[in-house]
């Protein structure tokens, strides 16, 4: 009866600061406003505007690193295109922190529209880029000088109420896969248009001189647009003022005395948060595995077939991709929510990352198969292992938000960042010269060719599911449907 009788206490009722953007928007989720489209909105163009250049390169990154004539072997071409993916997770490993830091102290706003207006800049440059590292610069400070995607995930979770943050974080997840899957199909699309296209790109043009400058413009122009929506319509999640947002909650534990632990771990150093670090670094090992699968799905599709390959175009790696692009947007805006809140979250990874052991090893066996047999196996393959990929960020998201509170979340989502871009640095220029190697020893004995780079892409997927089980991993207040 007591605790009844403090849950309907007038003293619970939440306290709102006029001038406070962050009480605008609690205030709106309390009196349940329906937003949610909007919010959405906003969501999908801020990730969508900083993850369409992480991975738009793949499909031609080949062949702008073959124009260089850096390479003395065709094998080695490999190698120095995983330097240049690598080099924007290794600018943004170098400042994640920072900008989460910054969004923290100042709002998850101005950081948000920052990274948009970088990615308008630089990405444009890359593409004007005349040698390798003209290209391994413009990606560097593309990477080290757009810190959004940290502080969209605490925005993410600040602006749905508690029962529908797992569709924000959904959104962003989706959002993200989108990206790393459209950014290379536009690529694959739009790079080199005066072979392509010659009857509206002549020889001899400016997009002969840039061949890959078309699909970096594209996602300028569309990063541009997103910059001023966001300047112009974005809310901001964070507080400026000191009383917490949720004066109830403090009322209640300063009238009863209970839930003590909770104002002690406000003033907690997020280093000593085990549920939180924990979650980020079964998150890091998954994002090395991530993104050397994606950097060598497109270099393997497109190497010849003497050297392992299936010999595609770009335009055929395009076109998968965005098929996977639709699949997984569908799956994370219908289906994900109901697959976790039947399994939770780690249940999910650990499903999840069983199952995709198997179906990456058959992708070497590709190569016997051709015409339609192959593109129906290649587009079903790639489907599943990308929701696999999604299921298993989004499931991490939500343990990663869960473990902390809203003044620690930019930098919690931030520190994930980091340590997320620094085995993104590795993933890249390791899986390239991991896929050089192979191909030099395509006859080989054992594990010829591609079989061992999706072995060691399998190795490492193997490491994080066992990360996923006690007494490694830890969860903040696990209960079924977390």
């Amino acid at each position: 009866m007591e605790e009844e009788r403090l849950q309907t206490s007038p003293l619970l009722k939440k306290k709102y600061h006029e001038n406070c953007p962050g009480c605008k928007v609690d205030q709106a989720k309390e009196n349940k406003k329906d937003v949610s489209f909007i919010n959405l909105s906003f969501i999908w163009l801020a990730v969508l505007s900083g993850t369409l250049p992480v991975a738009s390169l793949f499909p031609f990154v080949y062949f702008m690193v073959k124009d260089f004539n850096i390479a003395e072997t065709e094998e080695d071409i490999s190698t120095y295109a995983g330097y240049v993916g690598s080099s924007m997770m290794f600018g943004r490993a170098l400042t994640s922190i920072l900008w989460g830091m910054i969004s923290d102290r100042y709002g998850r706003k101005p950081v948000i529209i920052i990274g948009i207006i970088t990615v308008v800049i630089f990405n444009t440059l890359f593409g004007l880029s005349t040698s390798f590292w003209m290209a391994i610069s413009m990606r560097f400070l593309l990477g080290s000088l757009n810190g959004l995607l940290g502080p969209i995930k605490a925005y993410a979770t600040e602006i749905f109420r508690e029962e529908d943050q797992a569709l924000g974080l959904s959104t962003v997840v989706a959002a993200w896969g989108v990206g790393l899957v459209i950014g290379p199909a536009l690529g694959g699309y739009l790079a080199q248009p005066v072979l392509k296209y010659p009857n509206v790109f002549p020889a001899d043009s400016f997009w002969d001189r840039f061949p890959y400058f078309l699909p970096c413009f594209v996602i300028s122009a569309f990063a541009f647009a997103s910059a001023i929506a966001c300047i112009i319509w974005l809310p901001e999640t964070l507080h400026n003022h000191n009383e917490s947002s949720n004066s109830g909650e403090v009322l209640e534990i300063e009238s009863c005395g209970t839930d003590k632990d909770k104002m002690m771990q406000k003033n907690k150093s997020i280093f000593q948060n085990w549920p939180l670090m924990s979650s980020i670094i079964v998150y890091c090992v998954f994002s090395l595995h991530d993104v050397a699968y994606q950097e060598v799905f497109s270099l393997w599709a497109l190497s010849p077939t003497r050297l392992g390959g299936l010999n595609f175009t770009s335009d055929d790696v395009g076109i998968v991709l965005a098929i996977s692009g639709v699949a997984i947007t569908i799956y994370q805006l219908s289906l994900y929510r109901l697959v976790q809140k039947a399994c939770g979250p780690v249940t999910l990874v650990q499903i999840t990352g069983v199952l995709s052991i198997p179906l990456l090893q058959c992708y070497p066996l590709m190569e016997m198969l051709s015409g339609f047999t192959l593109q129906l196996v290649i587009n079903v393959a790639s489907i599943l292992k990308n929701v696999m990929i999604e299921t298993i960020a989004t499931s991490l998201f939500l343990l990663q938000n869960k473990a902390v509170e809203q003044h620690q979340r930019g930098t919690a989502n931030s520190i994930a960042m980091t340590g997320m871009s620094a085995f993104k640095t590795i993933g890249p220029a390791s899986a390239g010269a991991l896929l050089s190697w192979s191909q030099k020893h395509v006859n080989g004995s054992f594990l010829p060719g591609t079989h061992i780079v999706f072995l060691a892409l399998n190795v490492v997927e193997g490491l994080g599911i066992l990360l996923m089980f006690k007494p490694f991993l830890s969860v903040k207040n696990e209960t079924p449907s977390e």
